[in-house]
């Protein structure tokens, strides 16, 4: 970087205030309750589908004294859909802490709230900043790529070492005056030029506020940055789902186990094979097992192969199944797994 961290800092607060993303639900405001909400949200999720799951939240959920109220399999059920769940476990174990812990209300440090369930370094920094403008880095996913490309940092992050020193670039670059409305408009700001204009692929320099500081720029190769080696290798599982209805609609779900493929979520009873599964059922019902088409289930790093096999029993039958019948009314509203809401959707 050519310049010096305050003309860095001025120029992402500059350009936040006139071409920053404008109208999501999360910004604006200093209330910690819905900046933690959305970070967890937009970890791992587009914005497109944060912004129709955060405000039912709110509705369901207006504060954190509500969510610590709720029960778990509520707050699941309403999280159904936007995937790992352990987020969702974390949100409801956070909320828990903050009213038992702290009276209901969120510990003013980035420090502080780095003790708290879930919440990593960069969430905290996140909330500490937004909301009670204290001088600490974020680092995302978004905002390593603009630093590590303006600063020409080709440390390879797979290494703690180089993550580390890059935490420490990151702090030197920041507002140092003004703090109460500088660092909620410089964190904005960083987190809007990763998401519109640093992009992974075919970033928009020219239009960069940064373009005249960036490294990267300058040597004509920006999207060889950030620098990260250790890639997780995907794996592959087939599962069968044992899809047991009664004539009324009913179907037979069971809760998962905790850890594992969709922790602490209602679920149809899940076997490693076809056979595993027939030998559950008492030798009357077998003969009566349909297979339905199979289908993928994509996770971030493991694909799912998911196997349905349908059979219709009677409510009073005793098939030595843990589980429960839910009526076709009450299924709609429990926590499961997007495969297994869609499965169950198809009638």
């Amino acid at each position: 970087m050519t310049a010096g961290p305050q003309e860095f800092a001025a120029r992402v607060v500059g350009w936040q205030k006139t071409h920053g993303r404008r109208g999501l639900p999360w910004q604006d405001t200093r209330d910690p309750y819905r900046v933690w909400l959305s970070e967890i949200m937009l970890q791992q999720t587009q914005v497109a589908t944060v912004l129709d799951y955060f405000p039912r939240f709110l509705r369901r959920f207006p504060d954190v004294k509500a969510l610590a109220g709720a029960s778990l399999d509520d707050v699941l059920a309403l999280w159904s859909g936007l995937g790992y769940y352990s987020r969702a476990r974390n949100l409801h174990r956070c909320a828990v802490a903050v009213v038992t812990q702290h009276g209901g209300e969120f510990p003013p440090s980035a420090q502080q709230l780095q003790t708290l369930p879930g919440i990593g370094r960069s969430t905290a920094g996140a909330i500490a900043a937004f909301c009670f403008g204290e001088r600490v880095a974020i680092l995302d996913g978004n905002v390593k790529r603009v630093l590590t490309r303006v600063l020409g940092f080709g440390a390879d992050l797979a290494v703690a070492t180089n993550e580390r020193a890059l935490w420490d670039q990151a702090t030197a670059l920041l507002p140092r005056h003004s703090l109460a409305q500088a660092m909620p408009r410089y964190t904005q700001g960083l987190m809007d030029l990763g998401a519109t204009i640093c992009l992974a692929r075919n970033p928009g320099c020219l239009i960069c506020p940064l373009r005249e500081l960036c490294a990267a720029q300058q040597q004509g190769e920006p999207e060889n940055y950030p620098v990260k080696t250790r890639k997780l290798k995907r794996s592959a599982q087939s599962l069968w789902l044992l899809r047991a209805h009664a004539a009324d609609g009913a179907v037979w779900l069971a809760k998962r186990p905790t850890p594992g493929v969709w922790a602490g979520l209602y679920c149809l009873p899940v076997f490693d094979s076809r056979e595993a599964l027939q030998m559950q059922l008492p030798v009357r019902f077998r003969a009566r097992l349909q297979d339905a088409p199979a289908f993928t289930h994509v996770l971030t790093h493991k694909d799912l192969h998911l196997h349905p096999v349908t059979v219709q029993l009677p409510v009073s039958a005793k098939t030595g199944l843990e589980g429960a019948w839910f009526a076709a009314d009450q299924w709609p509203g429990l926590g499961l797994p997007a495969p297994i809401r869609k499965l169950l959707s198809q009638g």
